[in-house]
């Protein structure tokens, strides 16, 4: 009987499907077989044998390699099952089975349509041939109902009974203001404004939007546009990512006044972010012969300056014509190595100002100090510093605080009555190395202070992280709120951090309101360099530092994946190259692929920080679960880099850097988001989520991932399908007394809103740009107002603009 060779197109496409199987095959075998060297699971190996001998089968035309190869697509659909299904079925776990399996079973399809063309004629006749190419259609047919399906369960929904119940009539006034930058110095972004509820909310439109026109002024320059505007009477006041102020009617948009503190560039290309999170307001409350009501700002290039808050004219009598230099007493080697992103914060009567020093460029960075200033004047007042403990007095004409301290470049929270002042401090620089630190650094690192707002004198403090080698310093604002207790509400400050733990202590004494334990963590780090044997953490309150929950989870290999075998195999292979120990592992030489940081060097929980929801004692959170993979290289391996230098020399930028320099280290560090080739995180979604724990229990009432793919992809092209996969976030919520939670944050470019009570996703708006910033509400005129600054941020590569939008119900 002459045999059959397939001929044409079909014959073609059969060889090229052999051969892609055939590459197939060896790459998940011989990746496989190091995998298990390495100590890794056996399945790419396996699979990786079964698909080549597929790929012989085909190219020897024998339609049982189609056959073959689809046992070994069943096989790996039940291995991806079983492994989701060890680690929790976690949300969005049918994406993750669908990127294991989807590419291998896409294969399959193609062999399946084929394999009629592969019978022998007159050899074998099936009696049905076409139930191959039907078995494809099936298979692709399932694929694209799971991603219909998953984009339609991504849109609002209409809200539950339970969240009807929490709808209440409007009793705001028909006016309210937004005076800080986290809604008052107590922080807690919570807005009384009630006009939109539940039952609402689906009708919010776009009631203004003004564009501020700040456009970056080089490609090193990484601007995002952070803002989270002020609202005070009859105005609304807006930072750019290049320190513009715009007053605009709060009502229209329309511009009232414009100010230019004509930034350098070279500041702006030095700074992690290019950002303006925030002005402050502050009101005389006497008469003065200038500005009465001012306006604060603290620049990109270490400058505090007061505008008068009617017109934007720098405040004459403020420091010198308006302007108090803020490197004095400082020296940084570089325009913008000392920088003010966050804000300042004004309390009785005093200015008060911390500034973010670039991260890990050289140990004698500038002080990490937090000055005082009178706000009328401009008048040095304190400065509190971890090194420096005289805070009445300053370093003499000519010389400098201490070098390298940890600095405050957050924002800073501040309780008038008690006259304390909350500082949330970062890390002495290096990050990643310590042997070097002071002991005033380390006690103070990642440290909540509270200092008395008219001397600087510390009042109390907690080191959260002691001796702090993972960057988990304290990006969130301390939240002031009434806690609630067995004797009952407390006035009591609330800490979230990166690591995912929330702290929470009297607000006065610093006494913690609610258990903490010191828990054993890994140990071993380079020479020269130590770890502390505990650090501390919160068990009574959730862990929000990855899978949001009561206990810590704990990364493995079944927690990868990949949008192909390769990108999968890939991430496998390098994570089980990496050093991980679990929470805390601690910086290395030793492994091929460095450490892997879980939670990420971004947090767990960051500078978008905590809202409340007090009528429900409920605090509402974002926080991200993305891995860091963070390397350490010897002095004499980076000095051979290239981009290497430290900013301040051969022209270098922030975002050009190969590696982060840490001068004064014998190491360098590379870290950053663990990506795939395919610039994809090699950790399986959810990224990120949202939130609510309920206070008085300290149970996760409800918690959800937030934030689809429509805008991202591998190599950062947009997928176009709206799949809730739970976006890593950059910025936070705010809580009406309406009963919704407003965010935007995510790396899609969407505004929601959310049921407080239940996580109902009522409202969602497309944004022209990302929407890295903190929304915030207001009453004006008998109107509720929401308002995000919608133009995207470099570092989380999401679209960039310059937009101020307004969103309110129709008018009746």
């Amino acid at each position: 009987m002459d045999e059959y060779s397939p001929r044409g197109v079909a014959g073609w496409a059969i060889t090229l499907l052999a051969y892609a199987l055939l590459l197939l095959g060896l790459a998940m075998s011989l990746g496989g077989a190091y995998l298990i060297y390495l100590g890794g699971t056996l399945y790419f190996f396996l699979a990786g044998l079964g698909t080549l001998a597929a790929a012989v089968m085909l190219l020897l035309g024998l339609p049982g390699g189609v056959w073959l190869y689809g046992g070994v697509v069943a096989a790996t659909f039940a291995w991806s099952l079983w492994e989701i299904a060890v680690k929790g079925w976690m949300p969005a776990w049918q994406l993750d089975l669908m990127a294991r399996t989807g590419f291998m079973a896409g294969l399959l399809a193609i062999a399946l349509f084929l394999l009629p063309a592969l019978y022998r004629r007159g050899y074998y006749q099936p009696a049905l041939p076409y139930a191959g190419p039907l078995l494809g259609v099936v298979i692709l047919a399932g694929y694209a109902s799971a991603v219909v399906w998953l984009v339609s369960e991504s849109g609002p929904t209409t809200p539950t009974a339970a969240a009807n119940e929490d709808s209440r009539q409007p009793s705001a006034p028909e006016t309210t203001d937004w005076v800080a930058y986290g809604g008052s110095n107590l922080a807690q972004r919570f807005s009384s404004a009630d006009q939109i509820t539940p039952h609402n909310a689906d009708q919010l439109e776009v009631a203004w939007e003004f564009n501020t026109g700040d456009e970056p002024p080089s490609d090193a320059a990484p601007y995002a546009f952070q803002n989270t505007p002020l609202k005070i009477g009859n105005s609304l006041y807006v930072c750019t990512q290049s320190n513009q102020v715009f007053a605009l009617d709060p009502g229209t948009g329309e511009p009232q006044w414009h100010f230019d503190p004509e930034v350098a560039v070279e500041a702006q290309e030095h700074v992690f972010s290019t950002a303006c999170r925030s002005v402050a307001y502050f009101e005389a409350p006497e008469p003065v012969e200038e500005c009465p009501r001012r306006i604060l700002l603290g620049t990109l290039d270490g400058r505090l300056m007061a505008l008068n808050a009617e017109d934007g004219t720098p405040c004459s009598e403020f420091g010198e014509n308006g302007t108090v230099d803020l490197n004095d007493r400082m020296d940084p080697q570089a325009p913008g190595l000392l920088s003010n992103t966050s804000g300042p914060t004004v309390v009785n009567g005093m200015v008060v100002i911390g500034h973010q020093v670039t991260d890990n460029q050289r140990r004698d960075a500038p002080s990490g100090a937090v000055r005082a200033y009178d706000a009328i004047t401009g008048e040095w007042q304190w400065t509190w510093d971890a090194v420096w403990t005289t805070p009445d007095q300053q370093p003499p004409e000519g010389d400098v605080y201490p070098r390298g301290t940890p600095n405050v470049w957050s924002a800073i929270s501040a309780d008038e009555e008690l006259g304390l002042v909350y500082l949330p401090t970062g890390n002495p620089t290096n990050d990643q190395y310590g042997g070097d630190r002071r002991p005033g650094d380390d006690e103070y690192t990642a440290s909540l202070v509270a200092v008395e707002a008219d001397s600087g004198e510390v009042r109390w403090h907690f080191t959260t992280v002691v001796h702090d080698l993972w960057d988990y310093d304290l990006g969130a604002q301390p939240a002031l709120i009434d806690f609630p207790t067995d004797d009952g509400p407390r006035a009591a400050v609330v800490q979230a951090t990166k690591y995912g733990q929330v702290f929470v202590f009297d607000r006065a004494t610093g006494e913690p309101l609610l258990p903490i334990e010191q828990r054993p963590v890994p140990q071993g780090t380079i020479e020269g360099d130590w770890t502390n044997d505990y650090q501390h953490f919160s068990p009574d309150m959730p862990n929000l530092g990855s899978l949001p929950g009561q206990e810590v989870e704990h990364f493995s290999g079944a927690h990868t994946w990949g949008t192909t075998p390769f990108d999968h195999l890939y991430c496998r292979i390098q994570f089980e190259r990496m050093r991980y120990e679990g929470m805390f592992t601690p910086p290395t030489l030793d492994h091929p692929e460095g450490m892997l940081q879980f939670p990420g060097i971004l947090g767990g929980v960051n500078w978008g920080s905590a809202a409340f929801d007090p009528d429900n004692n409920l605090m509402i959170v974002n926080n991200n679960r993305m891995p860091s993979r963070v390397a350490l290289y010897p002095r004499d391996e980076a000095d051979e880099m290239e981009n290497i230098a430290p900013i301040g020399e051969d022209d270098a930028s922030y975002i050009d850097q190969e590696a982060q320099p840490m001068l004064g280290a014998p190491v360098a560090a590379e870290r950053g988001a663990w990506l795939s080739p395919l610039d994809m995180p090699c950790a399986a979604p959810p990224w990120g989520f949202l939130s609510a724990t309920d206070l008085t229990s300290g149970e996760i009432v409800w918690s959800r991932p937030i934030g689809t793919s429509f805008d991202q992809g591998p190599w950062g092209i947009p997928t176009r399908l709206k799949m809730t996969v739970g976006a890593p976030t950059s910025a936070g919520p705010v809580t009406t007394a309406g009963g919704i939670t407003f965010i935007g944050a995510t790396m899609d470019n969407y505004i929601r809103g959310f049921a407080n009570t239940t996580g109902d996703m009522l409202w969602e708006a497309r944004l022209p740009a990302g929407g890295q910033a903190t929304p915030m509400s207001y009453m004006h005129e008998g109107r509720q107002y929401v308002v995000i600054a919608a133009g995207g941020a470099f570092q989380a590569e999401t679209r960039q603009g310059d937009s101020v939008i307004a969103y309110a119900l129709p008018e009746e």
